[in-house]
């Protein structure tokens, strides 16, 4: 944006305040969320802050072209070079021309010159869109093989996705050098690879950079994944059959059938066929492996009971610690590792936790969770200087593990005092961003990926302040999801009122208060699903505040007596916090007020929630149940609601708190069900 215009905006944001007043935040919010809403005008709110139309301009012009763009990005999607040049002709001043040039570009990228994708980049530089294109340029040029301009590009790119990394690497092995290192710790997620991973495997494989193992590496992860061209071409690369190596994968019982094979590759391929076969029969898969192990070598076998032991660890099978016994020291996928671990959590060998935490991959073992269990296992051996040390490298109030090692150092997670206000001169300044106008002029358009992405890399580089600042005017129009996820990157200068907001509290306070509901509860659940956008809609057909599914929706209200109930009334504020407050109270009923599995089972079903604690036969620590929930999202899903649960308390209470009272040991007995 041109200097002056930036000052034109930013004077008129200061104009605009008065008419454009919003209501103070709630009283149970930390005070500084309310002397800044009463230090700072509030920006032009419900879309991008803009300066004053020309006198006599019709607004109906701005909304013809707001039109335009969206049939110009259908264009782009529909791959019609044609129609976008035209749309794109018909818009030469509006407001996102960076995006309207990368519009006209992209439909023809296979086709265009490196002078003309340049001279884009050029106008554009410093900018989201022009990243983008960058990395879209990249993966082209890798298509072509064109490594000179690939190369001159890449040294610009920010940040590059799993298959550009590929690209790069396939760059400098065309060249001869020694990559085989970098690939190993690189092709780690075959389900990504696509064609610029699968062209360097292939490439390290012919220049004998990549052995034998190392392809057989990649079938068996390929086989973890579910991710059959991978498999195929791997099979390929190792001398067998593609089409046996696709039937392991997507129709294991038919691989199974076919025999063991004679060479290592053909072995290989039934070992993958037994460990998908697993995820659906371990009682076969078990079976098969042990009538056929004869013919397997030590290290074979092991890699076979690897699979069984890892879909095991899955389904929580109670054979799941026979079957990793037998494992014998062969190298184990990270996922493994970590099934391992929880298995060996649940039964209380502390010894097993240590021992398979350490031989992690380091990126791998410095996550937070495996910090805070290996310091657990410090602790169990009486290593107290060690665990505390560890407990200390993830002690923070902002994460489910953070806390936990915090309850171990004897401490409690409090609200921050409050944060200077953010003034009207940061203000202006956030405001004035051009990233950021365009992530509001995104959000009015309703394209919040692209809003998203704008706003993010209008953050890159901000101070504290800043960030505050961009935060608050994210609150001023509306977007309290990217108040939350700007304000989590401050380090120093913590505001609560940002990172943990109370909105609509006069409608959720009393139905929360009349069905006997902590608050705190709910809104960490609702942080988590919704990060407060009221529209929020997921892949599944889940909607509003509180993520509620249609079919529970329906059943709730048949359960309350709301009659007059239809599915669109879900985006409704009020219906959809009194059915999803409902419900969450249905949940811990049902699960006699356990926080833990009424909080799985709002995520993943009642009846899930239901088996997994059905297969407890002795109480379980609730932090160790909650690292062994099967599905990963929920497990996550439960740590982060359970963590902002903990901080909206001390908000709330205005006193120190443990996430240890909502993590009781979770009991195998449960009455009846009441629920679906």
């Amino acid at each position: 944006m041109p200097v002056a215009l930036a000052v034109v905006f930013a004077l008129w944001t200061l104009y605009q305040g008065a008419a454009h007043a919003r209501p103070a935040p709630d009283a149970a919010q930390p005070a500084s969320a309310a002397q800044a809403a009463q230090a700072v005008p509030p920006v032009p709110a419900g879309g991008a802050p803009t300066v004053p139309s020309a006198p006599g301009a019709p607004a109906e012009d701005g909304r013809a072209d707001d039109d335009t763009f969206m049939l110009l990005r259908e264009a782009v999607r529909q791959n019609d070079a044609a129609r976008a040049n035209a749309l794109a002709s018909r818009l030469p001043d509006y407001p996102l021309a960076s995006y309207v040039d990368y519009y006209r570009l992209k439909p023809r990228l296979r086709d265009a010159t490196a002078e003309e994708v340049r001279e884009v980049l050029r106008r554009h530089e410093g900018t989201a869109v022009a990243e983008q294109l960058r990395a879209e340029w990249l993966l082209e040029l890798g298509r072509r093989r064109d490594w000179g301009n690939f190369e001159r590009e890449l040294g610009q790119l920010a940040g590059s996705n799993l298959q550009i990394r590929c690209y790069a690497l396939l760059a400098r092995a065309s060249r001869g050098e020694q990559v085989a290192q970098e690939a190993r710790a690189l092709l780690l997620s075959p389900g990504n690879y696509g064609e610029p991973c699968a062209a360097l495997i292939a490439q390290l494989a012919q220049s004998r950079q990549f052995s034998e193992d190392d392809l057989l590496w990649q079938l068996r992860l390929a086989g973890e994944a579910n991710a059959t061209g991978p498999a195929r071409r791997t099979a390929l690369l190792l001398g067998a059959s593609d089409t046996r190596a696709a039937q392991a994968v997507d129709t294991p019982a038919v691989a199974m059938a076919r025999g063991i094979g004679k060479t290592r590759a053909e072995r290989a391929i039934y070992l993958v066929a037994v460990g998908r076969m697993a995820r659906t029969s371990l009682k076969l898969a078990t079976v098969a492996l042990e009538k056929n192990s004869p013919q397997l070598s030590a290290e074979e076998r092991a890699i076979g009971w690897a699979s069984i032991a890892h879909a095991a660890s899955i389904v929580l099978s109670p054979d799941a610690a026979t079957y990793w016994q037998r494992t014998k020291g062969v190298p184990l996928t990270s996922e493994q590792m970590q099934w391992k671990t929880r298995i060996a959590l649940r039964r209380g060998d502390w010894k097993t936790v240590r021992a398979t935490i350490e031989a992690m991959p380091p990126p791998l073992r410095d996550e937070n969770a495996w910090v805070y269990w290996l310091g657990r296992a410090d602790k169990h051996d009486g290593r107290t200087t060690q665990a505390n040390a560890l407990f200390e490298r993830v002690a923070s109030p902002h994460h489910f593990y953070g806390q936990l090692a915090l309850d171990e150092l004897g401490r409690q997670v409090s609200a921050p005092p409050p944060v200077q206000p953010v003034s009207a001169a940061e203000l202006a300044q956030a405001g004035a961003n051009p990233s950021l106008q365009r992530a509001l002029k995104f959000y009015a358009l309703r394209l919040r990926a692209e809003g998203n992405r704008e706003w993010n890399w209008g953050l890159r580089g901000m101070s504290e302040r800043q960030l505050l600042a961009a935060g608050e005017l994210a609150r001023r129009n509306d977007l309290l999801d990217r108040m939350v996820e700007t304000s989590m990157r401050t380090r120093t200068e913590v505001d609560y009122a940002q990172r943990f907001p109370a909105p609509h509290l006069d409608v959720l306070h009393p139905t929360a208060h009349g069905l006997g509901l902590d608050k705190a509860w709910v809104y960490g659940l609702i942080r988590q699903e919704s990060r407060f956008i009221l529209d929020a809609r997921s892949g599944v057909g889940a909607s509003g505040l509180m993520q509620v599914m249609p079919a529970t929706g329906k059943w709730v209200a048949e359960k309350i007596g709301m009659n007059n109930f239809v599915h669109s009334m879900l985006n409704d504020l009020r219906t959809n916090i009194t059915l999803g407050a409902n419900y969450m109270n249905m949940v811990l009923e049902n699960f006699n007020g356990d926080e833990v599995l009424a909080t799985a089972a709002y995520n993943a079903g009642p009846s899930r929630a239901r088996t997994w604690r059905g297969l407890l036969d002795a109480p379980m620590e609730g932090a160790i149940f909650v690292e062994s929930i099967p599905f990963s999202e929920t497990r996550g899903y439960v740590r982060n609601v359970l963590a902002n649960a903990t901080n909206y308390a001390a908000v709330f209470e205005n006193k120190p708190q443990s996430i240890r009272t909502r993590l009781r040991p979770v009991q195998p007995r449960e009455r009846a069900a009441v629920l679906p």
